[in-house]
């Protein structure tokens, strides 16, 4: 049976399901406080909440990828909004701390399931002259889905209490599986063999990886810290010399990485994965801290942000379909860097709101034009056998470079608070931070100049990463004029299992 297939109504079908769980990354923050009191945890548990749907998001990235080569894309996102829509349920019922950090992990496999199948379905789905235009779509959910997180999590726990931050995902999950089903054209699948040795080292690398940079500061960097991370690097060599020498089919097709737009876009998105998280860190204390808003308050000095990504990305897709992507991405980059090097600047205790906007506002506008560019030029050349492959390897670098820039991030604005506030004189600062005031609420007067200081500091690392993402496009080349990607027009009838 063969049928057109109308890629548009299925991006939006997809859409849907990204958008929630890149929410789900960032909305816990903000509850964070009330589910300390309400379940009676210590604050290094409560942590966790985030910490493990972001270990149980990026960990497995690089199988799910492969998953759906295998299987099909639709089915393995259908499974995952599954996954992932239970787990909300869980997680909202859930009345102890551990309890909820279990569903938390199921929420993370679940949205692994089903990140690296959008950018796959897209990919296939989409003639070549549409794809950057679908991509600046896709490219405006993802950035600003992580900026909607903070805003939507202070307005539901204002308002109906943090089970609600979870259990929206229900109806929203529902009504997203029916939109898939029904709009997400079935794909050919491939008949990959299963590089079993290749999934077990990726999984116990990353995690290790992943888990040391997430923990460090915990740990204060210390010998543990230090030799997990030390091993997982060793594993993750031992899974790039197995992908080399597997003369069967390796989970990650080395490969891919002969495309110079692949490996460059990699390189980009880790940059960007970096500094956003690496902005928003330092920014939120400073709302917080030095100019006393509220959590939602802070996060809606974001707004500008998302709403000029949003309005931006589409247009700057149709761009991506057209022009040199060195020619989009290098300005954005460039435009990102400069900004947050000027928001960095401006965050001090007598800064004016409207001089923290107009930066914002212009973050968002480069974000535009960097989302877009890197997500079509890094999949425009793969095979399509190895589209799904590819796709998780970028998902898993944009969210390895985040988890990277909070542990940064932490080390560095530890480091700074420590060293503006020991030139502070008299016993108050050090009772301040030893009653842990630093966690939440407007600091005492006469540690906010100092504290702004070290945020301050601290934003220009991100600035100073962007510079590395901008200098990385600038080696981007011309697309091939006939992509080996080519959109499917119709249903596949290789498996009784539609995918």
């Amino acid at each position: 049976m063969k049928t057109e297939v109308r890629p548009w109504p299925a991006l939006w079908a997809l859409c849907l399901g990204f958008f929630m769980i890149l929410v789900d990354s960032t909305i816990v923050a903000v509850a964070n406080p009330v589910i300390t009191a309400e379940l009676n945890a210590d604050v290094n548990a409560v942590i966790w909440v985030t910490s493990a749907y972001l270990l149980a998001y990026a960990v497995p990235l690089l199988v799910t990828g492969r998953l759906g080569d295998r299987f099909g894309p639709k089915n393995m996102y259908l499974i995952g909004l599954v996954v992932f829509t239970l787990a909300s349920l869980w997680c909202g019922l859930s009345g102890g701390i551990e309890m909820l950090i279990v569903a938390r992990v199921f929420q993370g496999l679940g949205a692994a399931l089903m990140t690296p199948q959008t950018m796959a379905v897209i990919t296939r789905i989409f003639p070549p002259d549409k794809r950057g235009a679908a991509m600046g779509l896709w490219g405006s959910v993802a950035g600003v889905a992580t900026l909607v997180g903070p805003i939507l999590g202070g307005v539901l726990v204002d308002s109906l209490g943090w089970q609600w931050i979870f259990i929206v995902n229900v109806p929203v999950g529902i009504l997203g599986f029916v939109l898939a089903w029904r709009l997400v054209p079935s794909l050919p699948t491939n008949n990959h063999k299963f590089d079993f040795i290749g999934v077990a080292l990726s999984a116990i690398g990353l995690f290790c990886l992943v888990f040391g940079l997430q923990e460090g500061n915990s740990y204060d960097w210390d010998a543990r810290a230090w030799g997990l991370i030390g091993f997982g690097v060793v594993v993750m060599i031992a899974f790039v010399w197995w992908q080399k020498v597997n003369r069967s089919e390796p989970l990650v097709p080395l490969r891919l990485f002969r495309d110079r737009n692949f490996s460059v876009a990699n390189l980009g998105i880790a940059t960007m994965g970096f500094s956003i998280t690496g902005v928003m860190l330092p920014f939120m204390y400073y709302a917080q801290s030095v100019t006393g808003l509220s959590p939602t308050g802070s996060a809606l000095l974001m707004a500008p942000m998302a709403v000029v990504t949003g309005i931006l990305a589409p247009f700057v897709g149709r761009l991506v379909d057209k022009a040199h992507p060195r020619f989009i991405a290098g300005p954005g980059f460039l435009v990102f860097a400069l900004s947050t090097a000027w928001l960095a600047t401006r965050l001090t205790p007598a800064t004016p709101i409207w001089q923290i906007l107009v930066p914002m506002a212009l973050i968002g506008a480069s974000n535009a034009f960097i989302w877009a560019p890197l997500a079509a030029t890094a999949t425009r050349n793969l095979p399509v056998a190895h589209v799904g492959a590819g796709s998780g390897v970028y998902n898993t670098t944009r969210q390895v470079g985040a988890v990277l820039g909070s542990a940064a991030m932490g080390a560095l604005m530890t480091s700074r608070i420590t060293a503006e506030l020991s030139s502070v004189g008299g016993g108050g600062v050090s009772a301040v931070a030893g009653e842990g005031h630093f966690m939440g609420g407007q600091l005492p007067e006469i540690v906010r100049e100092p504290f702004a200081t070290a945020m301050s500091q601290s934003a220009m690392l991100p600035a100073a990463v962007l510079m590395l993402g901008f200098a990385a496009v600038l080696f981007f080349v011309n697309p091939r004029k006939g992509p080996v990607v080519q959109a499917v027009p119709v249903e596949s009838e290789s498996s009784p299992v539609r995918s």
